[in-house]
């Protein structure tokens, strides 16, 4: 893990190190999460988020599931469908 000092301004901004910033692909202007969490502020990219939500689904309901959003809007038109 690494580790270095920052400050935080009279804004409430602080700055985040360029090798930080690189190694988490980050640009400026781009969206972060920013998650408190145990007492940490965790900062991660849209792409890390979403990659951690889709593992989890995939964790959670196999890669095999028909939970998908094909199978979802298939059941929407089934149910749609006049009895």
């Amino acid at each position: 893990m690494q580790s270095t000092l920052g400050r935080i301004a009279e804004s409430g901004r602080i700055s985040i190190p360029a090798e930080f910033r690189k190694a988490m692909g980050l640009e400026a202007g781009g969206q972060v999460i920013i998650e408190l969490a145990d007492g940490e502020l965790r900062i991660r990219t849209i792409d890390e988020t979403v990659a951690r939500a889709q593992a989890l689904t995939r964790e959670l309901l196999g890669s095999g599931s028909d939970a998908g959003v094909v199978a979802f809007l298939r059941e929407r038109r089934e149910d749609a469908q006049p009895a």
